[in-house]
């Protein structure tokens, strides 16, 4: 008679991905359940995107094309407010945060047979989908009013997918930090607020260079400026220059850094 075979344990990486799993179903079916939050972000670079074309068209226009050409700042503009949407729905992820940390529901987690750092990437993937669902919607509208992406090659809209995921992935991780620090929602959703406001500062609605001197380094030397001048160029077909590889370093270095301070938070918070 042979021996019976025992089942294979399950490892300690199945463990932590069945585990995030099922902390990513609860994430979306949350923000299924209270869409109210999201769709509030949403509207806000979406409304930018009605008013800054029809209200501000034709003169930003006269700026940048040098006539009244509204489909030239369509086109500028749609790069900057997708980057902007993934900043706005961040927010949601550190208010979301800081509700789990302040109502239990993490406590009674911690007493739980599930591993640690499911509930984070729980958190940051739920987010990035939901980013990535706000980028299609933004850019859907931008489609609609006339924003096209003709010059774009299959490799240059791969890349630019690709850049999108990546930013979005490292505002997250900061944005699970903020959450993580924040006393209440309120809270959070105060320190979230530059995620919103430095694609206020950045290239997203004039170039650079026609800013004051004195301020064009405070828009140039921060996350945005460079996201955005690469993807512009990807699905443009403009120069990127050195704007991709300082993009994707912002990106890993904002990434690296909201995980290690989300997750030393994690470990060493009692509530």
């Amino acid at each position: 008679m042979s021996t019976p075979v025992a089942p294979a344990r399950p490892t300690r990486i199945s463990l932590a991905v069945r585990d995030s799993s099922t902390m990513l179903r609860r994430n979306l079916l949350h923000a299924r359940r209270y869409p109210s939050m999201t769709l509030n972000l949403l509207l806000t670079p979406i409304m930018l995107l009605l008013l800054f074309v029809y209200i501000f068209g034709d003169t930003m226009s006269a700026g940048i094309s040098g006539g009244p050409d509204r489909s030239a700042y369509i086109a500028y503009l749609v790069p900057g407010l997708l980057l902007m949407t993934i900043g706005s729905t961040t927010i949601g992820t550190a208010v979301s945060v800081s509700m789990d940390m302040t109502e239990g529901i993490i406590a009674r987690f911690r007493t739980m047979a599930i591993h640690r750092s499911s509930v984070l990437v729980g958190h940051v993937v739920g987010s990035v989908l939901q980013s990535v669902a706000g980028v299609v919607l933004v850019g859907a509208v931008g489609v609609a009013i006339g924003f096209r992406s003709t010059d774009a090659t299959a490799l240059e809209w791969l890349a630019a997918f690709g850049l999108l995921v990546l930013f979005a992935t490292a505002l997250t991780w900061i944005a699970v930090g903020m959450g993580l620090v924040s006393p209440n929602a309120e809270a959070a959703s105060n320190n979230a607020m530059p995620l919103i406001f430095l694609p206020l500062i950045s290239s997203t609605f004039v170039p650079v260079d026609s800013m004051p001197g004195w301020f064009q380094p405070i828009a140039e030397y921060q996350p945005f400026t460079p996201a955005i001048e690469t993807l512009r160029g990807l699905l443009l077909g403009t120069g990127i220059g050195h704007n991709g590889w300082l993009a994707v370093a912002w990106c890993l270095g904002l990434a690296v850094l909201g995980y290690f301070w989300s997750t030393a938070k994690f470990n060493s918070d009692p509530k």
